[in-house]
């Protein structure tokens, strides 16, 4: 296994153990910096828009988010892991 694959791993590992919404909070506060929470945030909300039927235009004037990240967000949501509908689809 690489190093990068041992420390996803230890990430992912780490990540399944937070048991409440402020420990999350408190890791995304002091692993990324804001941009990045706020892109992560941004790609989320913006899928949850795609899946419940809303066009790219309408996703485009709720988020702020570009158009290539849109396309990409709507290819994972086709095309990926599955992990976008796993987390939506929780709520």
């Amino acid at each position: 296994m690489t190093e990068k694959r041992v420390m996803y791993e230890y990430l992912v590992d780490r990540l399944v153990r937070l048991s409440t919404r402020e420990e999350c909070a408190l890791l995304l506060e002091d692993l990324c910096t804001c941009a990045e929470i706020e892109n992560m945030a941004q790609r989320l909300y913006s899928a949850k828009l795609v899946l419940e039927g809303k066009t790219y235009a309408q996703v485009e004037a709720e988020t702020q988010i570009s158009s290539a990240t849109l396309s990409r967000v709507s290819r994972c949501i086709k095309y990926g892991g599955g992990g976008y509908g796993t987390i939506i689809g929780k709520e």
